[in-house]
């Protein structure tokens, strides 16, 4: 398959106005700083506006607030990040699976799989799994009894799928993800831990996309849900019967603990994270190292933590912080008085 393209055909895709030679062939995408000959590039954030004199890109995508101060050959467009991610997949190298079961893989007999179906070495297919059109199963993936996979789905090496699981089309789920272990669901009793058996699934909608060794809990009586559209990082932790709404992202080590549900394009970056049996609005920014700690329905940007300082001075402002009530204490006092 050829990974060259001309200027021309990649501007008709994108509808983008193109400034240059129509028939430049494009064969690798790069950065400004790095791209050379050859290479297409974009500009999409002012910081990096410094390297557009100096770039050897053969052309760069631009929004055409900056495509006056560019002499050389450009796609000029609206959104060039956006533009950037849709033509990226016309130069994805990744290798497609050859339709077929490997002769290693163990498919159970009562496990339905369509035609065109690709099974890697040493994939484990456990009974009454559905597998639609057009999947894609890893080597090394395990699939629990009773799980469907959507229609295009991709599961990449050693990704564990247990029972009961339903996931949607278009997903693709990278190596190393746990999808349907036990919740973390126990009862005390005169200080033993006696297990909850946790008997509810998982459901993953359409166009989901998981990172590597994140792992989502089945829920203890009803489903921990992943809706539509949402994007998770590498190595996040979803709890047991947790709900999370369509386009919301999680970038690496987010948690939510169990039974909390999460709206609709709510963004959660690294580390941030929600306690449990909470419910949190559309719309919601969670900063890094914020912990949503009760309910909120009001959309905006949340954080919590301490910024960073120099080693001597946070000591002293950690000194103070414990500080605070006894002086909120003595404030009040002057007050009345």
């Amino acid at each position: 398959m050829s990974l060259t393209f001309s200027l021309q055909e990649i501007a008709d895709h994108l509808g983008a106005e193109l400034r240059g030679d129509p028939d430049l062939l494009i064969q690798r995408l790069n950065t400004l700083e790095q791209a050379g000959e050859g290479e297409l590039s974009f500009l999409a954030s002012k910081a990096y506006e410094r390297y557009l004199d100096t770039t050897q890109a053969s052309a760069v995508l631009l929004d055409p607030r900056f495509a006056e101060a560019f002499n050389g050959t450009a796609l000029i467009i609206d959104n060039p990040y956006v533009a950037y991610a849709r033509i990226s997949a016309w130069f994805d190298s990744s290798s497609q699976s050859e339709v077929g079961i490997h002769p290693t893989a163990v498919v159970a007999a009562s496990a339905q799989l369509a035609a065109d179906v690709s099974i890697g070495p040493h994939a484990t297919i456990g009974e009454g799994v559905k597998i639609e059109a057009g999947a894609s199963i890893g080597p090394g993936v395990s699939i629990g009894n009773n799980s469907v996979i959507g229609s295009a789905t991709r599961l990449f090496s050693n990704v564990s799928i247990y029972h009961g699981v339903s996931i949607g089309r278009n997903v693709v789920i990278h190596s190393g993800t746990v999808i349907g272990a036990d919740g973390f669901g126990f009862a005390n009793e005169a200080g033993k831990w006696i297990k909850i058996h946790q008997l509810g699934g998982v459901e993953i909608g359409d166009n989901v996309e998981i990172g590597a060794c994140t792992t989502i809990d089945r829920g203890a009586l009803g489903n921990t849900v992943i809706e539509d559209g949402v994007i998770i990082d590498n190595h996040v932790q979803i709890a047991h019967n947790v709900r999370i709404g369509e386009n919301t992202a999680m970038a690496a080590y987010a948690g939510i603990a169990g039974s909390t549900t999460i709206g609709k394009n709510c963004v959660f970056a690294g580390q941030a994270g929600a306690v449990g049996h909470i419910t949190v609005g559309d719309g919601v920014v969670v900063m890094s190292r914020c912990t949503i700690s009760k309910s909120t329905s009001k959309a905006g940007s949340y954080s919590s933590g301490l910024l960073m300082y120099e080693t001597a001075q946070w000591r002293k402002n950690a000194v103070r912080f414990g500080q605070l009530d006894d002086m909120a204490r003595r404030l009040k006092k002057l007050e009345k008085k």
